[in-house]
């Protein structure tokens, strides 16, 4: 699992759902959720985690996407399997992990030092503990 701190900058809600807005590393990020934790509130630092196979890549992104989540991250490891790539990101001070597959890897023909936008869809954002 790939984690991120943050801290928690608005909460909105509509009967169960609620859309929380955090601040990581000056970049906003969004996480859909059903449960929130009650204590959970503006100014909250949070731990996030997010599966790796959750976890998209983009290279040379143009365009309009409905991704809510569009972090500029730097490649700094690719480990080629048979069928998988394991690509580590760094986002900041932080090094996230995308799992992609081998084609796509090679199709998108990723190289160490490559600059990419990494996708999260909101529901893939998961809070973990509260800091």
């Amino acid at each position: 699992m790939s984690k991120l701190v943050a801290s928690v900058l608005q909460i909105e809600k509509y009967d169960s759902l609620h859309i929380v807005k955090f601040e990581c590393n000056r970049q906003t990020l969004m996480m859909m959720s059903l449960d929130l934790a009650k204590e959970l509130e503006v100014g909250t630092r949070v731990s996030l985690c997010i599966n790796p196979s959750h976890i998209a890549i983009a290279k040379n992104l143009l365009g309009e996407l409905s991704y809510a989540n569009q972090l500029a991250c730097s490649i700094i490891a690719i480990d080629n399997g048979e069928l998988l790539s394991s690509i580590q990101l760094k986002f900041a001070n932080t090094t996230l992990e995308s799992i992609i597959t081998l084609s796509s890897s090679q199709r998108m023909n990723l190289q160490v030092g490559d600059h990419v936008t990494v996708l999260i869809k909101a529901s893939e954002l998961s809070m973990v503990e509260i800091l």
